[in-house]
C-alpha cells in the first residue's frame, strides 16, 4: 500500500468515525471521557489542591467537604489530590503497555506468520505464556523485581504480548496467500519490503482496536498489582494503592475507596467504548450493516 493509499484509508476512516459518532453516542462519550482523564493527568500539578504526599495528622479522616473535596485519609492526606495524581500512573501504564505490547507483538507476529520455520518455535513459547493467566504472570514477574512503575509496565507488557502476536499471526497467515503477496514474493521482492509494503498496512485497523483493549486491561492489572502490594511503590499515588491503603477503613470511611474506584471504572469504560467504536468503524461488515 503506497502513501496515497494510506492517505485514502485514513480519509475513509475519518469519514466512518464521524458517522459512527453520530450513530453510536457511547463511542463519542468514551472519547470525551478519555480526553478529560488525559487532561487531568497532564494538568495534575495545577488541579491538585495540595501535595498528594503532604501528611497532616490533624486533618485525618475528614469527610468530603468544601475544603477537602474527596475527604482525607488516615494520614491526613488530601484524597482529591492523590486521585488526580493517580491518573498519571494509571494512564501512563495503560498507554505505555498498549504501545509496547503492540510494537513487540507486531514484530513477532509478522515473523511467525510469514516465516514457516519460525512459527513452530515462537508460537510454542507464546502458547506457554498464554497458558498462565495474565495477572498471575504479572504477579510472578513483579515478585522477581522491586516495585516501580517501569517494572509494572514491563511485567504487564510481557503478559499482553502473546495476545497481540496471535492476532497479527492470524492476519498474516491469511494475507500471505493473497495474489499480490505471492506475486511480490515470486518477483524476488525482499522480505522486509514485502512485510512493510503489503502486509503491515493491512494489520493496522485490527491492531488499533486490540490496543484499546490492552490499554484497559493494563490499567486494571496495574490497579490489582498495586492493591495487593506488588505494583507501584506506596510513595507514588495510584488508584490501586489508594484503594489498598483504605481497605481497612472501608466501613468507617468508604469514600477513600469509592472515589479512586469511580475514576478507574470511568477510564476503563471509556477506553472500552472507544475500542468498540473503532471496531465498528473499521469492520466493513459492521459498517455495511449500520
Amino acid at each position: 500500500m503506497s502513501t496515497n493509499g494510506l492517505s485514502l484509508w485514513w480519509s475513509g476512516f475519518e469519514k466512518q468515525a464521524g458517522t459512527l459518532y453520530r450513530r453510536h453516542p457511547s463511542a463519542l462519550i468514551g472519547s470525551i471521557v478519555l480526553i478529560l482523564m488525559c487532561l487531568i493527568a497532564i494538568l495534575a500539578p495545577f488541579l491538585g489542591t495540595v501535595d498528594p504526599q503532604a501528611v497532616a495528622p490533624i486533618n485525618r479522616l475528614q469527610s468530603p467537604s468544601a475544603e477537602f473535596w474527596f475527604g482525607t485519609d488516615m494520614l491526613g492526606r488530601d484524597v482529591y489530590s492523590r486521585v488526580v495524581y493517580g491518573a498519571r500512573v494509571s494512564l501512563s501504564v495503560g498507554i505505555s503497555v498498549a504501545i509496547l505490547s503492540t510494537v513487540i507483538g507486531l514484530a513477532i507476529g509478522l515473523i511467525t506468520g510469514f516465516l514457516r520455520w519460525a512459527d513452530g518455535i515462537i508460537m510454542r513459547i507464546m502458547d506457554g505464556l498464554m497458558s498462565i493467566p495474565s495477572i498471575l504472570l504479572a504477579i510472578a514477574l513483579m515478585a522477581l523485581t522491586k516495585a516501580s512503575i517501569e517494572n509494572v509496565i514491563i511485567a504487564i507488557t510481557i503478559s499482553e504480548v502473546p495476545r497481540i502476536v496471535r492476532l497479527v499471526r492470524s492476519l498474516v497467515l491469511s494475507l500471505r496467500e493473497q495474489p499480490y503477496v505471492e506475486a511480490a514474493t515470486a518477483s524476488g521482492t525482499p522480505l522486509i519490503k514485502t512485510l512493510v509494503k503489503h502486509i503491515l498496512p493491512n494489520t493496522v485497523a485490527p491492531l488499533l482496536v486490540q490496543a484499546t483493549y490492552v490499554c484497559a486491561s493494563a490499567m486494571i492489572t496495574e490497579a490489582i498489582l498495586s492493591f495487593i502490594g506488588a505494583g507501584t511503590p506506596p510513595n507514588i499515588p495510584s488508584w490501586g494503592n489508594i484503594m489498598a491503603e483504605a481497605r481497612s477503613m472501608f466501613q468507617i470511611a468508604s469514600y477513600l475507596i469509592v472515589f479512586p474506584a469511580i475514576f478507574l471504572s470511568l477510564t476503563v469504560l471509556a477506553v472500552n467504548f472507544l475500542g468498540d467504536g473503532m471496531r465498528d468503524a473499521l469492520d466493513p461488515r459492521l459498517s455495511r450493516r449500520m
